[in-house]
This record gives structure tokens, sequence and C-alpha cells, in this order.
């Protein structure tokens, strides 16, 4: 199949290539082009402006969380004949593991897909020191993927005279510009972006944004780009269920899945406060005989009937604590109902959630569940930042030895941060102990990938489907 496409990357963090993201996804929407977006590494936010403001369906690619030929799988997953594809790249181009390694950057992303990179430069204030600039990031692609480059806050004048310098001294295409434009900006807090839903008028900011990248940016050229990138070799592309589910997982879902009539149902916390999940997270639990049941820690009053398991994924409680804190009969809910053996997940916002207080930035103490013993606070910094891999002392649910992937990135710390698993740093190896684990609970800061070690989902989908059998014949 072919697969057209495109990656938006950053000299740096900040050069604005989310908002030319978005600007060209609405762009492209108008035309009435089939579309999907991607976003490069593990941040949960982009995809979200991608899928909920434009309505583009998107998801991560990592290359840590995956290896290659998974990734061209999860790729090519389900996508229609002539879908064009925007990747949205992390950091600048060739920023990886600790920021030197190339795993993990997004320039491995596009080198392993063969995507068509164009490479976003902060131009404010520059002249021509933007020509070594360039020459050296065309210097490092090796693969020759850079086609073209686009000049954000600048204006039309300053465009006209760099582009013919820099196709004459490089050959690199100039595909435009983007003017400086204060009254439209996605704002930022301490975790990156501010959610889609706390930004006044974000709808029209994009489509303002689009209007203007109409007129100052060159569809055309784009789109050639687009549509010379070849598709990935099938003989580099494995079969996703090959890849994704072990031939163990593969025997348990056909045996499993719908046993007794019903699939094991998930109740999955999806709010303003908890809204952070990789989207093949999802996909795989439902592989594996999930039914995914969405509820509100916020809105609702109790977990929703018939669970047989649990997962609070990331967000951001803290912003919400008091609101939470209110809401005494879903903090009971959750408390009786892990205490009386119901399966569970809970990750970094999830985690604080379960403690039995949280104290937010303003030095306000708000009860939580009181299902570990234990506080968190915010700690003013950045505790945890970046890729782990994990280990479990005792195998429960990964098999001996086994590690899963997954990342960090929390301000919050808690007195209680678990022992029963060793987090490993991958580039300088450092470790730490982290992760409230039993057979049929596993809470900590971390939000895994569950692709990287499979068995982890398959081992919390036994165990609530033989909490639900006890429920049902007990």
């Amino acid at each position: 199949m072919y697969a057209p496409r495109i990656m938006i990357a950053g000299v740096k963090s900040g050069s604005g290539k989310t908002f030319l993201t978005c600007a060209l996804l609405e762009a492209l929407r108008r035309k009435g082009e089939p579309l999907s977006a991607f976003k490069c590494g593990p941040d949960f936010i982009d995809p979200m402006f991608h899928q909920k403001v434009i309505g583009v369906p998107s998801r991560n690619l990592d290359t840590y969380f995956a290896e290659p030929g998974q990734i061209r799988a999860l790729f090519m997953e389900n996508r229609a004949e002539g879908e064009i594809s925007v990747l949205e790249g992390v950091m600048g181009l060739y920023d990886g593991l600790g920021g030197i390694r190339e795993e993990g950057s997004s320039y491995h992303l596009a080198s392993i897909l063969k995507v068509p990179v164009i490479l976003v430069v902060d131009a404010h204030g520059m002249g021509r020191s933007l020509i070594p600039l360039l020459a050296g990031f065309l210097q490092y692609d090796t693969e020759r993927l850079i086609g073209g480059v686009i000049l954000n806050r600048t204006n039309r004048t300053f465009y006209e005279t760099i582009a013919p310098a820099i196709k004459k001294e490089l050959s690199l295409p100039v595909l435009g510009y983007y003017p400086e434009m204060k009254e439209l900006h996605l704002e930022s807090r301490h975790l990156g972006l501010r959610m889609p839903h706390e930004i006044a008028d974000l709808k029209e900011q994009i489509s303002r944004a689009a209007d203007i990248l109409e007129n100052t940016v060159s569809l055309e050229q784009i789109m050639e780009l687009v549509w010379e990138a070849k598709p990935p070799a099938a003989a580099q592309t494995a079969k996703l269920p090959d890849i994704v589910l072990t031939k163990e997982a593969d025997s348990f879902r056909k045996a499993e899945s719908h046993r007794n009539g019903y699939p094991v149902r998930l109740g999955i916390a999806q709010d303003e406060a908890f809204c952070f999940y990789y989207e093949d997270n999802l996909r795989l639990l439902e592989k594996i005989g999930a039914q995914l049941i969405p509820f509100s820690p916020l809105h609702d009053s109790k977990l929703p009937d018939g669970l047989d398991g649990v997962i609070l994924g990331g967000g951001y409680p803290e912003l919400y604590a008091e609101q939470l804190a209110l809401n005494s009969s879903m903090r009971e809910s959750v408390r009786k109902t892990l205490h009386e053996g119901m399966p569970s997940i809970a990750e970094c916002g999830g985690f604080l959630y379960l403690h039995e207080q949280l104290t937010d930035k303003e030095g306000q103490t708000h009860d939580m569940c009181g299902v570990i013993e234990g506080s968190c606070q915010d700690t003013g910094k950045l505790v945890r930042f970046g890729y782990v891999s994990l280990q479990e002392k005792k195998p429960l649910f990964m098999k001996d030895k086994e590690c899963i992937r997954g990342h960090e990135f929390h301000y919050y710390d808690s007195t209680v941060n678990g022992e029963d698993c060793t987090a490993i740093k991958p580039v300088s190896g450092r470790s730490w102990q982290c992760i409230h684990e039993t057979d049929k609970h596993w809470w900590g800061f971390p939000h895994l990938y569950y692709l990287s070690n499979p068995h982890y989902a398959e081992s919390f989908i036994k165990a609530a489907r033989a909490y639900g059998r006890n429920r049902n014949h007990g």
C-alpha cells in the first residue's frame, strides 16, 4: 500500500512545530484529504490537539518503546489507501535518549519510516546565520530526508531575501515562512502545552493559523514531498499481530476473550483530570479481550457496575484536587473496590489519586482515595524526567528478568513511591526503587507502553478475568 507522509520537525524545542503541524493538518483537512497524524515520542498532549481540535486520528510512535518492525507495522495498521500521514517531531530533529543518542529521536523515526522531513526554524532575530545552521542539519542527514524548511516568526521581506541564498548555497527549498503572531499561540505549563479544553477559542486559533499558512507556505511543494515518500518495504514490515501479541497471548485471547459470553470489563478513568493514555495500550487491551468502560472520577458518583478491573491513567489531578476531594462518594467507591481486591493499574496522576492526601502548589491539602497510606505534594521542581525500563523484583506481571519500558515526567512526589520494581535509566544506568505491586495491582509514577512487553497486559487481563469469575460465582 502506498503511504504518503511528511514529518514536521524542529531544530529545537519551541521552534513552533506543534502549531505549524496543527495549521497544516487543518489546511489539508479543508482540501478534503484523508488524514492521520502521529506524534514522535511519549507526549500525550500533542495528539489531543490533532484529534480533539482538528478531528484527525492521532497516535504516538516512539523508537525507544517499539522496535523498527513494530514501528512500521503500527504505522501501516488500518491505513486507508491514499491516506496522508502528518508526523510531528519531538524536541530537535536529532535529539534522542539522554539528548545524545539517535534512538528516540525524530530523525530515528523518520529514517525507519523513510519520511520526508520539513524542518521548522525559528528565524526571529536571525540573518545569514541561518545558512550555517541549516548546513549543519543537512550534514547530519545521512538518509537525505530533509526536503525543505519553513522559516517561523519572520516576515515576507526577510523570507524573500534569504530564501534564494539558502536555495543557492544548500540546494534546500524554502517552502515558505510564518509571521510572528503573538495573538496566536499555544499556552504551556510545567508538563508541556495546556490541554485543548483549557485554551479559549482554540479551534478559531487553529483555523486562523491555517488561513495564514495557506498564504505564506507552499502547500503545493509540501504535497510534492508528501507523495515522494516511498512505502515501507514489505520485507521490513512485520505483521502487527505477530509482533504485538506473543504466541501465549494470542492463544489466551482466543480462549479467554469472550468465555462465559462476556469480555473483561475494564473501567478507564477519562475526564479533564485523567486523560493521558497511549492509544496503542488501549487497542492492545481490546485485542486480548477487554471492553473499555469510561468513567469520570470528577463527575460520576461511583465506579461503573460490573467491572472486572480499573485503570487510572495520568493527567492533571492536581488542578482538580478540590473537585476530586469533594466527590467523596467516588473516592469511597474506589477505596472500597480496590481494598476488596479488584485488579487495578494507576499511573502518575492516577497514582496520586490513590494516596490519602495531595498537597497542591498553593500549599492546600486535599483528601484523596486513601488506598495508599501516604501523601503526595508539589516539590516545585522536576522530580523525574525521561525514559525508564522497569523490572520486577518478583515476577508477577511479567516473566522473570523481563522489563517493560515507560516514561516519567512529574513535579509531584510521594512519601511512599513503592519498592517492588527497579527503574533503570537507559543511558546512564542509574536506578531506583518504585512501584506498589501485587498480582492484582500496579501503582506508580511511570507511564508504561504495554507493547514493549505484552505479558504485562496479558497478566492484568488474566487477573481481571479471575476477579470477574469469582464475583459472578461467589
